[in-house]
């Protein structure tokens, strides 16, 4: 990956697993980070330059995110929480639609964009529904370790 690669990760809620550690990492090799802020209900997310260390408020949905001035930065790869993943890169979010239509718009406005899930490995499930605008991982990352899915930009 890019040097200057924009990565786009979230400050973990509740038992979501934490990809803190991951951006830290990233942050130190010299990469872009950022957060998710929600603009408006049932429109895509905006990523805010964010590092480890940052003070962040709290923002919709129980989240916490940079501060509203912070800088808005384009992900290269996007870390993205979830409830559950299947065998193909389908994913069950919070049901806000926030990630599958931020996903979209980002594969469309730049080549290339990665997205990776970030759970434990015990949320796999057989097999999750799919809808047409739902928005499949590239990747996923457990304690158990990562694995790529095929066509996983594809969508359905």
């Amino acid at each position: 990956m890019r040097s200057d690669a924009c990565i786009a990760g979230y400050a973990a809620i509740g038992s979501e697993a934490d990809p803190a550690e991951l951006l830290a990492r990233a942050s130190a090799k010299g990469h872009v980070c950022a957060l998710p802020r929600v603009v408006r209900k049932a429109e895509p997310l905006a990523f805010l330059r964010w590092k480890p260390g940052d003070a962040l408020i709290a923002g919709a949905h129980g989240t916490r995110e940079p501060n509203v001035g912070a800088p808005e930065c384009w992900p290269d790869l996007v870390l993205v929480p979830l409830l559950a993943f299947d065998r193909v890169g389908r994913r069950i979010g919070y049901g806000g639609g926030y990630y599958d239509r931020t996903l979209a718009v980002l594969r469309q406005q730049k080549s290339g964009v990665v997205a990776v899930g970030i759970a434990f490995s015990a949320q796999e499930a057989d097999e999750l529904p799919e809808e047409e605008f739902d928005a499949r991982l590239d990747w996923i990352v457990t304690e158990a370790g990562a694995r790529a899915f095929a066509v996983a930009s594809s969508g359905v």
